[in-house]
């Protein structure tokens, strides 16, 4: 019998410290992952290039909020160059798309008329958010998408933002790694606060400019 990867047992799961993944877009199977060192990015700290940051404040993108999430999900699976492989397979993509619908899943996406370019997704429970992975077909969209994700959870009030793994894109912006028991400890706190990820009347524009200028502010649950 298959395991069905409902909302409650993938939110159970993050809890523990344990997320799914694939060995192949074409294997059937889910294993469950818990690494001893777990990777991480700062939200107020992360490291962004003076280029990046110019190219973010000049907008080449639009930037939409949780309109395509099962077609970031699924240019996220596919095979690229750099990527051969990938462990996003079919039950994988169903689960996320019902914790999309259920609420959890979100998606920062970089449209270019009309057409999606780039973005990123993952799961936001409590003040932790779960990134799961990203993608790109046109210059620094999963990168511009990754300073709107940050710049969300620090307005928001997170604490949290889980890479579960570093690799080489991500230790540019930062990456580090924790011990497991310090993941935990941490884990437990974020996912016991409250946090909002929607931002409901708040300018994008406005509140990733207030982030690139004021990020080194350091929060205590959501900013006023």
């Amino acid at each position: 019998m298959q395991l069905v990867l409902t909302t409650e047992l993938l939110l159970e799961a993050y809890r523990q410290g344990l997320f799914p993944m694939a060995y192949s877009a074409g294997s059937p199977y889910i294993h469950w992952i818990c690494p001893e060192r777990r990777g991480q990015l700062s939200i107020t700290d992360i490291h962004i290039p003076r280029r990046l940051k110019k190219t973010v404040l000049a907008s080449p993108y639009e930037i939409r909020i949780d309109t395509a999430f099962a077609d970031v999900i699924k240019a996220c699976a596919e095979k690229a160059t750099n990527r051969p492989e990938t462990w996003i397979n079919q039950p994988i993509i169903e689960a996320y798309c019902r914790l999309h619908a259920d609420g959890y899943g979100h998606s920062i996406e970089c449209w270019k008329d009309g057409k999606l370019v780039g973005g990123l997704y993952g799961l936001a429970a409590g003040g932790a958010f779960f990134g799961e992975s990203m993608f790109s077909t046109m210059r620094d969209a999963s990168k511009i998408a990754l300073v709107h994700l940050v710049a969300r959870l620090w307005r928001g009030g997170f604490t949290l933002l889980d890479t579960q793994f570093i690799n080489d894109h991500l230790l540019q912006f930062g990456a580090y790694e924790v011990p497991h028991k310090e993941y935990i400890k941490q884990l437990k706190v974020a996912m016991n606060s409250l946090a909002d990820f929607h931002l409901e009347g708040i300018d994008e524009a406005e509140f990733v400019r207030d982030y690139l200028e004021n990020r080194s502010v350091i929060l205590k649950g959501r900013r006023p």
